[in-house]
């Protein structure tokens, strides 16, 4: 009897080990398989954005120029883009070539200058704008602008040809600069690109925690230095109203222009215009002049004078 329930509790044994083998091998290897699995099937890898073409500065990046690569997920760069999609559409603000990761800086600009590459035919020429000459010093690399001078008071003379003058001469008469009105603006150099930007540094907070001001958002007379690619004319004309006037730079719409100069001098069609002074605002723009005003003054004694009647 003691036989028999030895020989039962063996086969017991021997069944229950049989099991717990057949488990192990159906998970691969025990709980350290397990483990090993688990860890295998985490992903190493993530994507990032790069360029499959050439990109030129300012162009709008379209969808068949960029595609995703995979890489380790310990290399990727904190300012790169996972998906195409955040970057189509936006404009390159530096030239990109093939296979460059796009990154945060091709899209928002900013960093230091360390070189200008100047196109061919034209001169890098830096100028110096503010918050209002400027546009509110946002103008980025890739942008297009035109600039427009301003001269008043003595640095427009008035003068009028001297009707005595011999035949064949020139002469001409002063005019009181009191009668005139000095003031004269017209747009100098159009379609214009930027090469590059210049900014104020700012300071780092004194609290590494606290997070560092927006200098873009708010107004404080900030002013910016904005490298412009210019003909060698435009050059002389800019830097004559630098010097003699005021220029202001105004922001063309990156759909009007193009990446490539359509006529060797500007990147943006040409639009007439005809220069402002008063007398156009006055006959274009219906601006009213100054009007003379009559006063009447009272008759001088001993003129007529009404004589007041005593009271009965």
């Amino acid at each position: 009897m003691k036989r028999s329930n030895r020989l039962v509790l063996l086969i017991g044994i021997f069944l229950a080990l049989v099991a717990f083998v057949l488990i192990i091998a159906s998970m691969g290897g025990g709980i350290g398989g397990t483990v090993t699995a688990s860890a295998s099937s985490a992903p190493t890898t993530t994507k990032v954005v790069v360029a499959v073409a050439d990109i030129d500065l300012g162009a709008t990046i379209t969808a068949d120029v960029v595609a995703t690569k995979d890489v380790a997920i310990a290399d990727k760069p904190a300012d790169s883009y996972s998906d195409t999609s955040f970057v189509i559409g936006q404009v390159a603000r530096m030239k990109v070539t093939n296979g460059q990761l796009i990154n945060s800086k091709v899209i928002n600009g900013g960093g230091d200058i360390s070189t200008i590459e100047t196109p061919a035919g034209f001169v890098a020429m830096a100028v110096q704008v503010d918050q209002v000459t400027g546009v509110g010093t946002i103008i980025k690399p890739g942008d297009f602008v035109d600039v427009i001078s301003g001269f008043t008071a003595d640095k427009v003379p008035v003068v009028l040809p001297d009707p005595s003058a011999a035949p064949g001469t020139y002469s001409y008469l002063s005019v009181d600069p009191g009668l005139y009105n000095h003031t004269t603006v017209k747009v100098l150099s159009q379609g214009l690109q930027v090469l590059g930007t210049l900014l104020p540094a700012t300071a780092a907070p004194a609290d590494t925690a606290s997070p560092a001001p927006d200098a873009g958002t708010t107004l404080n007379g900030q002013q910016q230095i904005v490298i412009l690619a210019v003909p060698m004319q435009d050059a002389e004309v800019i830097k004559f109203s630098q010097i003699d006037g005021s220029i202001s730079l105004v922001l063309r719409s990156s759909k009007d222009c193009t990446t490539k100069p359509s006529d060797g001098q500007t990147y943006c069609p040409v639009i007439t215009t005809t220069g402002i002074t008063l007398r156009r605002l006055v006959d274009d723009r219906g601006v009213l002049p100054p009007a003379v005003v009559q006063i009447i003054e009272p008759t001088p004694y001993p003129g007529t004078v009404p004589v007041q009647s005593p009271k009965p």
